[in-house]
Formats: C-alpha cells, structure tokens, sequence
C-alpha cells in the first residue's frame, strides 16, 4: 500500500463527513418512438439540456445528476412496463413521465405503490394528481388555461357561439372537452354542435360539413397537435374561415409543418410563449437553440423548468444512500419549492383529494394566450 493510500485513509477515517461525489439517477419515461415523438422528443431535450447545465455548475451539492431513459412510446402497457425498470431495476430516485395522460392514468400508481415521486411535465387531465401523494406536475391543467383562453376569444373575435369537435378516446382530449363545455357555459357562448373522431381518422369531412352547417362563430378543438391541424386544413378546404380555439395540444411547431398559415387566427392558452423577453427564458431559448439546431416548445420549456424545480428540491435535503428514505425526503422537499424559469413564476398547490385518498401537487401559475399569424403564436396583444 503506497505512503499516498495510506495518508487518504486516514484522512477519511478523521474525517467522517468527507464523502465521494456519487450520480443521483432520476428516470425519464417518454414516448422517443411512434407519432408521439412530437412531444417526447422536446421533453427528453429540454430535461438533458438543464441536467447538464446544473451538472456544469456542480450538481447537487457536488453529485452529479444522471438521467435515465426509457422510449414508453405513448402506449400505456409499455408505460406500466417502463416505470417498473426504471423503479425497481434501474433504481432511479424519482421519474418523470410519461408524455401523454392516457400513459400516465396507467403508469401513475405503480410510481406512488413504490413510494416514487412521478413528475408529469406534460399531463394537463383532469384526475392525474388524484392518484396519489407522490404525483406532481408542472404542467399547468386545461381547468386552469381554458376559461383564459375562452374570454380572450370571445373579446379578440366577438363570438357568441361555437361548434366543438374533439377526440372521444383520449384522456387528455377527452377532460379538454369537459373543461370547454363547462366553460362556455359559464361564459354563455351557445355551444352549435359537437362532433367527435378517434384515433387513426384521417378524413373529418363529414364532421365538418355538419359543423359548417351549423354556422358557428369559432370552432372549439380539444385534439392533438397532428389531428388539430389536418381539422384545420380540411376546414379551410371546405371555405370555412372561423378561427379555432384549441387546448395546449396545439402548442407545437408540427400544427404549422402541416397547416402552415391555414392556422392563422388560431388562439391557444399556455403558460410558455416564445415571446416572453424575461432572462430565464432568453437563455432556454439561446441555449436550446445552440444545442438542437432547432426551436423549442411548451413541453421543452416545462421539462426544462421540471428539472431545476427537482434540483432545487435535492438541494434541501441531504442524501442518505438509502433509496427508500430519500425518495421519501424528495417527496417532502418538492412541494416547497418555489421557481422563477421559461415558463414563468412557478409554485405547487395541493390537489383536491378524490374518494378519502391523498393526492399530489399541481402548478400554480399563470396562462397566457397566443394567437397563430404566419406560421407561429405569438402573443395575444
């Protein structure tokens, strides 16, 4: 044993609070395959981009942070599966996931069986938080955006009554619905017809024409981004010009890839908007830019914040080694955590609890509304 080992041993043996660096292991379960890689893809980017950028400025107390990834491919029985590798095999200390709320209906409980904390960073269904005391999210709820969104068309475009159309086999399209209808009813719009599709539908003609016949104002769209605009396009082919009112599905670049300025005049509510000029946002956008050679959206935005909201929260508490007690003490740290990123001033609030159980935590922040003009949102003036 060289002089050198035997000086660091005793060293260590005197000092009992000198510890090694170790990697703290925070799972990632996002759909990276299958159409849903619109939004996984952003997520997973926006996530890596701020892990490496704490891990640049020294981590978590000196830890580095490691993200483990795992493709759910929007599917919710590869969702349960992945959740069970990263929880029990990959031994991460928490998750965030899965991209869509359908997923994350089946995939949430395993996370609160195993006493995890599961981060949604873009499950906005109604019910999400309910399923337990260690789901959180930092995506802002379609109750929370839409009624914003709703008065701001009715001021922008002096409407009086809508036609809604909406995907009736998907939970996130499906509580997007429920908020607009009890939100234009509290606002008294006159609700002209609503008309449905499932998934794979490529044609809505003929939930169109019925809809045109119907003389709305504007047309209320609870849908994803590749569905909204193929809706778009065939309303305009149809000489149809309302504007469209849809949730934060809309809030991706792919609706202009392929709708272009056909979606001029759409209004969506987010917490994000590319235009936002405050210092935390300038540098998400510098550095995403710089990074992925292309431009970011409202799930990168809040995956990037989601990560900086945990990192905060480890900084709090002092890590044992012992995975149980400190998912626990994540858990406990979290709802504190109070956050100034890309998307804005951030809190949790405690959701309502459902059927005697405890729930999890929900964004406490504000929405802001964009309106599309020339192949992108800007802000609503």
């Amino acid at each position: 044993m060289s002089q050198q080992f035997k000086l660091y041993a005793a060293l260590l043996s005197l000092c009992p609070f000198m510890v090694q660096a170790a990697d703290v292991r925070i799972g990632l379960a996002a759909a990276l395959s299958g159409p849903t890689i619109k939004y996984g893809g952003p997520i997973r980017n926006g996530l890596m981009l701020a892990a490496d950028s704490i891990n640049a400025q020294g981590g978590i107390n000196g830890n580095k942070l490691v993200l483990v990834i795992a493709d759910e491919q929007g599917k919710k029985e590869e969702a349960v599966n992945v959740f069970k590798k990263l929880i029990y095999q990959d031994k991460v200390l928490m998750l965030f996931g899965p991209t869509l709320s359908n997923s994350a209906f089946a995939a949430d409980p395993v996370a609160n069986l195993a006493k995890t904390v599961v981060f949604a960073t873009s499950n906005t269904a109604d019910g999400i938080t309910a399923m337990g005391p260690y789901t959180f999210r930092n995506s802002v709820t379609e109750a929370d955006v839409l009624p914003t969104t709703v008065r701001a068309a009715i001021r922008q475009f002096q409407i009086r009554k809508v036609a809604i159309i909406y995907g009736n086999d998907d939970a996130f399209t499906k509580s997007g619905y429920d908020v607009f209808k009890n939100t234009l009813a509290d606002q008294h719009v006159l609700v002209t017809n609503t008309e449905t599709y499932s998934k794979g539908e490529t044609s809505f003609k003929a939930q169109l024409n019925r809809i045109k016949d119907s003389a709305p104002d504007a047309i209320v769209c609870s849908c994803l981004t590749e569905e909204a605009a193929n809706i778009i396009l065939q309303t305009r082919s149809l000489s149809m010009k309302q504007p469209f009112i849809g949730g934060n599905g809309f809030n991706s670049s792919k609706l202009f890839d392929i709708a272009k300025d056909a979606a001029d005049n759409t209004l969506m509510g987010s917490p994000w908007s590319v235009e936002n000029v405050t210092p935390a946002n300038k540098q998400f956008l510098t550095d995403y830019r710089a990074r992925f050679k292309t431009e970011p959206d409202q799930f990168a935005a809040q995956a990037y914040d989601a990560m900086y909201i945990v990192a905060e929260a480890l900084k709090t508490i002092r890590l044992s080694g012992d995975l149980a007690k400190d998912r626990v003490a994540l858990r406990d740290a979290l709802p504190q955590v109070r956050h100034e990123g890309a998307t804005g001033k951030f809190a949790f609030r405690k959701a309502p609890a459902r059927d005697g159980k405890e729930s999890g935590y929900d964004a406490q922040q504000e929405a802001i509304v964009n309106i599309a003009k020339g192949g992108k949102f800007v802000l609503l003036k």
